[in-house]
């Protein structure tokens, strides 16, 4: 059998990584609509690029039409390929910046939602240290769910991620950051707003709809929840504030993040002595990663906020 002619040339330049780029964006958003926004250009340019590079590898990568976007098998293994190769060139990139001794390059972060109220601040402090030291780095901030930081760090497209410290995972150093008090809130067009809220019991609570987070919890937070009448989820604590705020749910939020809505009376706490959690909040890092100048001087910030 006659083998297949090269579809690639022998050099890949930037129009190709390109290519690959927002491939990766489409199949990571889940189609093209999606993928506009995060890659800032219009959607009859992100469908020709997609169409240059099914032409350039002879290949159909994704259906996109009326029944609705799919990945191929061919796709999905095109995409296996394009992040592996993407990854290493983060890597050389990586490797470069810690050969070069000036601070020069960039810092690729992952934060979880809404920690930028936290009135410690480490993060941003450190951050401001940081770029003081070295003005002409470039700062990347990725917001992102917990398990997409922590799979970003080990697989080097993160340098260093911010995530609630639920489990501890093998190949990630963890420096504590934080602890956050989450409190149960009802608004004030609810009708627990008006009533005592310093002894309420679980029966009365479980006559009104609650929303929980969808994302992974504690057993401490789980039990807190676990009286609850959950009705809604939320990827998010944003999206718990907005259906809080809707008078139709109660809900926990991190007392922070609630402030600005408790000093307006919006807000108010529903037993804050009894239900109540923390969260601990760690920075990770790869143990397996190369040395990099500029992460280490971020952690040396950091260490000192």
């Amino acid at each position: 059998m006659k083998k297949n002619k090269n579809i690639l040339p022998r050099q890949l330049g930037d129009a190709h990584i390109r290519l690959l780029r927002i491939y990766k964006v489409v199949i990571e958003s889940g189609g093209f609509s999606a993928a506009e926004v995060e890659l800032n250009i219009s959607r009859p340019a992100i469908s020709l690029a997609i169409t240059e590079l099914e032409s350039l590898l002879n290949m159909k990568l994704c259906h996109r039409g009326r029944s609705g976007f799919s990945i191929t098998e061919q796709g999905e293994q095109v995409y296996q390929s394009a992040l592996q190769l993407l990854g290493s060139i983060e890597n050389f990139r990586a490797e470069m910046n810690a050969i070069n001794t000036d601070l020069v390059g960039e810092l690729n972060i992952g934060i979880t939602d809404n920690l930028v109220t936290i009135e410690k601040m480490r993060i941003t402090r450190a951050l401001s240290a940081l770029k003081h030291r070295a003005p002409e780095i470039i700062i990347n901030i990725r917001m992102i769910p917990p398990n997409d930081i922590e799979s970003a760090i080990l697989n080097g497209q993160l340098h260093i991620g911010v995530v609630p410290k639920f489990r501890t995972l093998p190949g990630l150093n963890y420096l504590p950051l934080y602890k956050e008090e989450s409190l149960l809130y009802c608004s004030e067009q609810h009708p627990l707003f008006q009533q005592d809220l310093h002894q309420i019991s679980d029966e009365s609570l479980i006559k009104y709809d609650a929303v929980v987070p969808s994302y992974p919890q504690s057993v401490e937070i789980k039990q807190q929840q676990k009286t609850l009448n959950a009705t809604a989820t939320s990827t998010d604590r944003e999206g718990i504030a907005f259906l809080i705020l809707t008078g139709r749910f109660i809900g926990f939020l991190p007392t922070h993040f609630a402030k600005r809505w408790v000093t307006r009376d919006k807000l108010r706490a529903i037993e804050s002595h009894n239900r109540k959690f923390n969260t601990k909040f760690s920075a990770i890092t790869s143990k397996g990663a190369r040395s990099h100048l500029i992460l280490e001087a971020y952690l040396e910030e950091l260490a000192q906020t």
